[in-house]
């Protein structure tokens, strides 16, 4: 079942850099940021983390969180999150559950070979646990404004 805008945001729980835990039910009445993205410290992820880590002030003021996801280990976004100074929590997948309960977790296609991957994808979930926007296949640049922007609209 795809997760669209209205649709109730599908539950999580993971673990989270620096050994913490995160979950959608904790985050109630805040406006919450959940982006996917394929590998720590590759190119396109880094752009989008570092665009988030950015703008995160302007994030606060929205009330909003925002959460990094991957199937990458604790330890690898602990790595992540030091070398670029990203200054807010990402969720490791590792177990797969998140991914696929958003839809996320899709064949992909390079140079003509088939493997399983994350596309690139932002959910918007507002205080009340509906999604309130969904961005697929994500181009890196803008996308960050594009995202502050639709939480504004959101009141």
């Amino acid at each position: 079942m795809a997760i669209e805008s209205g649709s109730k945001a599908p539950a999580f729980s993971m673990k989270t850099d620096g050994g913490g835990k995160i979950s959608l039910s904790e985050l109630k009445g805040k406006n919450v940021v959940l982006y996917f993205y394929p590998k720590d410290d590759t190119s396109g992820c880094t752009a989008e983390a570092c665009g988030f880590r950015d703008s995160l002030p302007a994030f606060k003021k929205l009330d909003a969180v925002v959460i990094g996801v991957s199937r990458d280990s604790v330890e690898s976004h602990d790595k992540f999150k030091k070398k670029y100074d990203i200054n807010f929590t990402l969720g490791s997948d590792e177990t797969g559950k998140v991914t696929e309960a958003y839809g996320v977790w899709v064949e992909k296609s390079m140079y003509g070979k088939k493997y399983m991957g994350i596309e690139r994808a932002t959910f918007l979930i507002d205080g009340k646990g509906v999604v309130r926007n969904v961005w697929r296949k994500v181009k890196v640049p803008g996308h960050v404004e594009d995202v502050a922007k639709a939480i504004k609209q959101l009141d």
